[in-house]
């Protein structure tokens, strides 16, 4: 792999829900002893590891009432699960092991236990807090009955907006970043509801962090919108995928790859939103799933189309990543709640029982990548699409990879235009192609041919 460029281009990432992996308790109460439990994700790191993945992302984990999202102390691991040297040494063990570590950084809004927030409460209108926060108003009084409202994310009372407006607010989320990255060596930071955060707020986060640190990653979470006016210089490394996550599942489930094909050209073919993504440094990150939305394996009215599914994650332009339990085949619905899409370690215990083929699938599908400079960062070009049937071309200056995914429950063939000779990166095997040989594409399956060239195409 090419070293001289960001460490985040190769990355697979495996992404935990640290809270609901441990088995935490669903309340930190006040007095609670403090559980080292972030120990034991430290003790299945050889199992991520081996399964390819070289980088951890983590869902919130500092100091926090409940999910961790309403976060009262920037500076401190939520006691939940250890204090901060439990954290810091975390962190040393994932990189002996090989692992990058990105934590969630929840810059938009705190809990009602933020020591500000406890500040205004005591303290009434005159108190220097009060515009810490956006829409404080003694006017009237909400459902807590504190005296005022405020405004909450969403309109979420407990998730109390900060004043990004506020110089002291701006240190203050400063500080806890750098804090991140200078005390416990993490290598990137999530930022949830980056959709909601200033532009310039991100500019000077951005600058702090790589002033220290070059190669530090920014990752934001975008749901749509304008994905490239995000990662334009000196803002964020990276965005959440949202658009293409909702193409992944929705074309297998209807039977309808122009719906996936159509956001790859929009985002990534020519003249795309995220188009040249290895100059540019625009390359977003991937998923099939998170502790948002259900799991996949429960979205997918087919269960056979898992496979085509990460196929196509795995191959098309981005970031991959997986969420703890899915590359079991975990299920968890978000109409029954948060708490069921984010299980303790032992639901992916025992799921790793039966999910062993699908498991065996992802590590391949990261063994593949890592094999072929053009999945990992090369551009994209959609050689044919049907219902249920979609082939492209992952390409650099000098190499170029053909994917070929099929959503149908029977074998089909990719005819070519062109001769070629091709190497499949699963087994290994010679493939010739012309106009009496086409592709066989497996049912449920895919195929990831690498050529053979004298100059951009395959002879």
């Amino acid at each position: 792999m090419n070293t001289d460029r960001p460490w985040w281009l190769d990355a697979a990432f495996y992404h935990v829900y640290p809270l609901g992996y441990c088995d935490a308790p669903d309340e930190n109460t006040q007095g609670q002893p403090l559980q080292p439990r972030i120990r034991a994700l430290g003790d299945d790191l050889e199992r991520i590891r081996d399964l390819g993945f070289n980088a951890l992302y983590l869902g919130p984990i500092f100091e926090s009432g409940s999910h961790g999202y309403d976060t009262n102390d920037y500076f401190a691991l939520d006691g939940r699960l250890g204090d901060n040297d439990d954290l810091a040494g975390f962190v040393q063990r994932a990189h002996e092991t090989g692992m990058r570590v990105v934590l969630d950084g929840v810059y938009n809004h705190v809990g009602r236990g933020f020591w500000a927030f406890r500040r205004l409460l005591e303290e009434g209108p005159g108190s220097r807090y009060r515009d810490w926060f956006r829409g404080v108003s003694f006017d009237s009084d909400n459902r807590f009955g504190d005296g005022f409202v405020y405004q909450g994310w969403e309109g979420v009372e407990e998730l109390v907006t900060l004043n990004h407006d506020n110089p002291d607010v701006r240190e203050h989320l400063l500080e806890a970043a750098v804090h991140s990255l200078e005390r416990f060596g993490v290598d990137g930071i999530r930022l949830d509801v980056a959709y909601s955060l200033p532009f310039d707020f991100l500019e000077a986060l951005g600058s702090a962090l790589r002033a220290r640190r070059p190669d530090f990653w920014l990752l934001g979470e975008v749901i749509h919108g304008d994905y490239a006016a995000f990662v334009a210089p000196g803002r964020l490394s990276s965005v959440t995928n949202y658009e293409c996550y909702k193409g992944l599942w929705s074309s297998c489930n209807d039977r309808n790859l122009h719906e996936i094909a159509h956001s790859l050209n929009r985002l990534f073919g020519v003249g795309g939103m995220l188009a040249a993504p290895v100059e540019a440094g625009k390359l977003p990150y991937g998923f099939a799933d998170n502790h948002d939305v259900s799991r996949i394996a429960s979205t997918l009215t087919n269960p056979g189309h898992i496979f085509p599914l990460y196929a196509l994650l795995w191959t098309m332009p981005g970031i991959p990543s997986v969420y703890y339990g899915s590359e079991y085949g975990v299920r968890g619905d978000k109409k029954d709640g948060d708490k069921g899409l984010r299980p303790a370690r032992d639901e992916v215990v025992r799921a790793e029982e039966n999910g062993s083929e699908l498991a065996a699938f992802v590590g391949e599908l990261n063994r593949v990548r890592s094999l072929s400079e053009a999945l990992r960062v090369g551009g994209y070009r959609q050689v044919a699409v049907e219902s249920t049937l979609l082939a492209f071309e992952r390409f650099t200056d000098d190499a170029e990879v053909l994917v070929a995914v099929n959503i149908d429950s029977n074998p089909t063939e990719l005819a070519l235009g062109e001769p070629g000779r091709y190497e499949c990166l699963f087994s290994g095997e010679q493939v010739v192609v012309d106009s009496s040989h086409p592709i066989p594409v497996p049912a449920y399956g895919a195929r990831v041919l690498r050529g053979r060239y004298t100059g951009s195409r395959a002879v």
